[in-house]
């Protein structure tokens, strides 16, 4: 039987239309859909990394969900921490390791809540929802040593702090655990929730499948079950195909955060590309002797970059007013996509410690901020656009994964980091919640 989503379309508004200041980036999405270049900048990413591994002695960056026919992939890219787990392995033994060595590296739930100056002592009635696909039999307790390494207080099942349901809002039957790595997914997505609001409540909704209409199932659950905010880590290249399924993720009372994607400069991804959605992009973050003691730039290395494009498919709604998109532009706001620590049990010599990257890591962060606020549900689409003084403003780097200067987008905001907003970070970066 036909899911009820696959009926659906999206709303008539008037498409937008291709001027002569955007008209390549309307090039450009006419090749990408004729070549499929979303799914293939992915992989290109992991195989070169792949490639320089022997001779850079690092371990290769892997693709956590690699592409399939009319199915989303997240946007994580996952490598292991083979020093750290090295050293947890040789403590288990018995052998003696030096002080510190089992300390994962990268910026914890602590460094989070810094960077950001958030409130995490708040304790909001909120639940964020994470929606993912197939199931990770592993995630209360590789969640349990994730919070227990940064401090965080318990979050287990049996307190019903973490519920996690099938796409239909039941416990049971889970489905079955996929290979490719959303496992690793989802255990992202629920340590960023943690790190952006320790207190919370999390309800995972496992998909059956990463097929668009499993998604949109799991995402209706979601608001049915009384998520403040749902975080959606996932997408694919927009197309008439994916806005058949636009309704699930417009759902009044409750906030859609979206990974904006991981191939920088290119087509949009639904459903960050919806109006309805706040879109998430993606940052590197750095310590600074400044004042706030961080600095951001651009997510863009070898491995892939914060997503931005402007939509061919979604008019551009009344609160967004930048200049040379004439749909919707993303991203909205974006957080930190790079040398990210998780712990996941699950992958044998290549764990339990891993380096996360993507925007996948974004879009728990931004809805973990939205419900820790505990404005998520009265606030609109659009709502970061009337407090962007509440935002730290990203104003270097780019995401043009073309030649690796802007020059993709004329060294516009497109995909050029400006002063206010720019497509690849859009407004900015958590400064507490006020934005949110």
């Amino acid at each position: 039987m036909m899911s009820p989503h696959a009926r659906r379309t999206a709303a008539p508004a008037s498409r937008p239309t291709c001027t002569a200041a955007v008209r390549c980036l309307c090039r450009r999405a006419g090749r990408l859909h004729r070549l499929g270049l979303a799914a293939a900048l992915a992989a290109a990413a992991a195989l070169a990394l792949a490639a320089a591994a022997p001779s850079s002695g690092a371990p290769a960056v892997r693709a956590a969900c690699p592409a399939r026919p009319r199915q989303a992939r997240c946007y994580a890219l996952y490598a292991p921490q083979a020093t750290v787990n090295a050293a947890i392995a040789a403590r288990a033994a018995g052998r003696p390791v030096a002080p510190g060595a089992t300390t994962p590296a990268g910026w914890g739930a602590t460094d989070i809540e810094h960077a950001y100056k958030l409130p995490v002592w708040r304790t909001p009635p909120a639940t964020v929802a994470v929606v993912d696909a197939y199931s990770t039999p592993h995630l209360a307790s590789d969640l349990a040593v994730y919070r227990t390494q940064y401090g965080l207080l318990a979050c287990t099942t049996a307190t019903g702090c973490l519920r996690i349901v099938n796409q239909h809002g039941n416990p049971s039957p889970l489905p079955q655990p996929d290979p490719a790595g959303w496992g690793v997914e989802e255990t992202l997505d629920v340590a960023m929730v943690s790190a952006a609001c320790p207190h919370c409540k999390i309800l995972v909704v496992e998909a059956s499948t990463a097929s668009f209409a499993n998604l949109a199932a799991a995402e209706d659950t979601a608001a049915r079950l009384g998520a403040a905010a749902i975080s959606n880590s996932y997408g694919a290249r927009e197309s008439g195909f994916t806005q058949a399924y636009a309704t699930a993720y417009h759902h009044r009372g409750h906030v859609t955060v979206a990974s904006s994607g991981d191939s920088g400069f290119t087509a949009a991804s639904f459903p960050a590309n919806l109006a309805t959605v706040t879109a998430a992009g993606g940052t590197q973050l750095s310590r600074a002797s400044n004042p706030r003691g961080w600095t951001e730039t651009v997510w863009h290395n070898p491995f892939g970059a914060s997503g931005s494009g402007c939509s061919a498919y979604v008019a551009k709604p009344s609160w967004q007013h930048d200049p040379h998109c004439p749909g919707r532009t993303a991203a909205d706001v974006a957080a930190v996509a790079w040398n990210i620590p998780i712990y996941d049990s699950s992958l044998g010599k290549l764990g339990p410690w891993l380096s996360l990257g993507g925007t996948s890591a974004s879009a728990p962060l931004i809805a973990g901020v939205y419900a820790l606020a505990g404005n998520a549900a009265t606030a609109t689409p659009g709502y970061p656009y009337a407090h962007p003084g509440a935002l730290f403003d990203i104003t270097a780097g780019n995401n043009d994964t073309f030649t690796g200067t802007g020059a993709a987008c004329g060294y516009d905001y497109l995909c050029v980091a400006k002063q206010d907003y720019d497509a690849p970070t859009g407004l900015g970066t958590p400064h507490g919640t006020a934005a949110f």
